[in-house]
């Protein structure tokens, strides 16, 4: 039986271990911080891991954990961590764990890294121009002119993006970013690129150095507000699969986006293993353009992903740990859809310790039609894990009400269902997460 360690703390990584929880193989699978709903899943245990040694490295604690816990396999959720190399520190104590290593992890931790690869190895995507000081900058957009994306060099937890839509727009993100430092380091450097036009998709692949396993595919919506208006977020729903990516925009992704990361990253000597995230938008012409990268499983499209996933996680993992990763898994073929519930001011602000009510008991889920993925959640008292009144918000996006159905229409009614009878102060969701494909449906 096996022991495995989920490292996030997000709706994803909630996902993650239910799916791995699933698999007969295992026994434990523990969750660190994990949330609410992770500590209340079956076979799942949330844990702190604080290193005991104050001249430690910021991995030990897990380290020391794998090793004092038979831990089997490690799969790490958020890109933090990546970045920082938690893959080289337990790969060099001997500890299987899942994810790129910190060379790799590059291609979301420097959106500067990110566009040179890309430029490099002709990968298609956005022009552009790096800077650090504010007045080259705003005179460059005076150059190109508005609409325009301005980007936060580094890690941002999704929102270091700003789409101005006039050049006053533009200058104040390049003030809130290089002046202001609203970002703090991430935002010391800018990107200012091209703005695309077309619609957006998740594109997300499992790679074992040379072998490509692409997910089901998905679509992420990443603004506030109904219309997909507002600012930027971490992500406020998503569905799966995502139309716009028919067969064919499907090998142009292989063979003109992720067969080149993989070819290079060999060729500089620095495998790429674990989940590779391409957001892209597809013009009318059906080709496709990298937005950004990320090195891990994307939130909240991890959702409905793994709902609609019937082959084992664990099995798909411990394939790429050996560098034996088929080339297809198995799916529902049914779509599946997750709408975001986020805490209140959201993403300016957040709220913590509201608490939640109308969460459905774990079971009663419509024979696994719906499920309430956990985000921002905690306990209000820390020694209760099983009485609904006990989960309190614990800021920026809460839960994400996932549903299976045979549209996407469908899923959307089912998901709206059961999010509208969970509330807490200053709940916010948007109610057309999916509209781009139940357009097509329509017509």
């Amino acid at each position: 039986m096996m022991n495995i360690l989920v490292i996030g703390s997000g709706g994803r990584e909630h996902a993650l271990a239910w799916q791995c929880a699933k698999d007969d193989k295992v026994n434990n699978v523990y969750v660190a911080p994990g949330n609410a709903g992770t500590a209340l899943e079956p076979k799942c245990q949330n844990v702190v891991l604080v290193s005991t040694d104050e001249n430690a490295s910021e991995h030990s604690a897990i380290i020391d954990f794998c090793q004092n816990n038979a831990i089997d396999m490690v799969i790490v959720g958020p890109e933090a961590p990546l970045v920082t190399g938690i893959i080289d520190a337990c790969r060099d104590a001997g500890i299987q764990a899942w994810g790129p290593t910190a060379y790799c992890a590059q291609l979301e931790g420097s959106k500067t890294f990110a566009k040179e690869f890309m430029e490099q190895n002709n990968i298609p995507t956005a022009a552009y121009k790096g800077f650090t000081e504010a007045v080259a900058a705003k005179a460059y957009i005076d150059e190109q002119g508005a609409p325009i994306v301005i980007k936060a060099d580094g890690l941002a937890a999704g929102k270091g993006v700003i789409v101005a839509e006039t050049i006053e727009q533009a200058y104040e993100a390049i003030d809130d970013m290089l002046a202001d430092n609203k970002f703090g380091d991430a935002g010391s450097r800018v990107v200012i690129e091209q703005f695309l036009q077309g619609e957006e998709a998740s594109f997300i692949c499992m790679i074992d150095g040379k072998n490509i396993l692409p997910m089901a595919t998905s679509q992420d919506h990443k603004r506030a507000f109904e219309g997909d208006t507002g600012p930027n977020t971490g992500g406020m729903g998503a569905y799966s699969p995502a139309p716009v990516v028919t067969q064919d925009v499907h090998e142009k992704v292989m063979t003109q986006v992720i067969q080149p990361v993989v070819d290079a990253m060999n060729n500089a000597g620095h495998p790429y293993t674990g989940f590779l995230y391409a957001g892209l938008m597809i013009d009318e012409a059906g080709d496709p353009y990298v937005i950004e990268f990320n090195c891990r499983f994307g939130d909240p499209e991890t959702q409905p992903i793994l709902m609609r996933l019937q082959s084992s996680m664990v099995d798909l993992v411990a394939q790429g740990l050996a560098g034996q990763l088929p080339s297809d898994a198995q799916w529902d073929s049914r779509p599946a859809l997750g709408i975001v519930i986020a805490s209140k001011g959201y993403p300016e602000t957040s709220s913590k310790g509201d608490v939640i009510a109308g969460l459905p008991e774990l079971d009663d889920n419509n024979d696994n039609a719906v499920k309430v993925f956990h985000a921002g959640t905690a306990f209000s008292d820390s020694d209760a894990i099983d009485r609904e009144k006990e989960v309190v918000t614990n800021g920026g996006r809460v839960l994400c009400v996932t549903a299976l159905a045979d549209s996407i229409s469908d899923a959307q009614q089912a998901a709206l269902a059961v999010t509208g009878a969970i509330s807490f102060d200053g709940a916010q969701y948007r109610r057309d997460i999916g509209h781009h494909a139940i357009a097509r449906e329509n017509s």
